[in-house]
């Protein structure tokens, strides 16, 4: 790979990392008091996914340590938006599982977020974010199977 090439790269994880500075910044403004975007980053992993996963489980998927999944879960059941269960292949571990108001949660901040939407469409049609979908899978896909080759 020759040094433009790599620039590209960087340049794309450089504009990612921007996009996801700014967009976190869009999403905790219009979550309730008390609430983040990791708090809403595992809510929203949960329903995408599957819920009844254990903390080491999500600790590994937000690669965290297990005490600040611990602390990111503790603040959730606080908040009545998940409830910690016995594991029943393994007793000495708990699984998240969503309560009906943590999914409410999640359809109520993304509603939070439709003004903003709509002000991004005057500027980047839907279409063209549709259309970009597709490529920003492609490499988060890549992006998190190299996660596990490469450290």
């Amino acid at each position: 790979m020759d040094e433009q090439d790599a620039g590209a790269y960087f340049a794309l994880f450089n504009e990612i990392g921007i996009i996801e500075q700014i967009s976190r910044t869009f999403l905790e403004a219009r979550l309730p008091d008390g609430l983040l975007a990791s708090h809403f980053g595992v809510v929203n992993h949960l329903i995408r996914v599957a819920d009844g996963q254990t903390p080491l489980v999500l600790a590994n998927a937000f690669q965290v340590p297990k005490t600040t999944m611990t602390h990111t879960l503790a603040g959730l059941e606080k908040h009545g938006l998940v409830e910690m269960r016995p594991n029943p292949d393994d007793k000495r571990s708990k699984q998240v599982w969503l309560t009906p108001k943590g999914r409410s949660f999640r359809d109520e901040t993304i509603k939070r977020m439709v003004p903003l939407f709509q002000e991004l469409a005057q500027d980047i049609p839907p279409d063209r974010i549709a259309a970009l979908l597709p490529l920003l899978q492609e490499v988060r896909t890549s992006i998190d199977a190299l996660r596990d080759r490469v450290s």
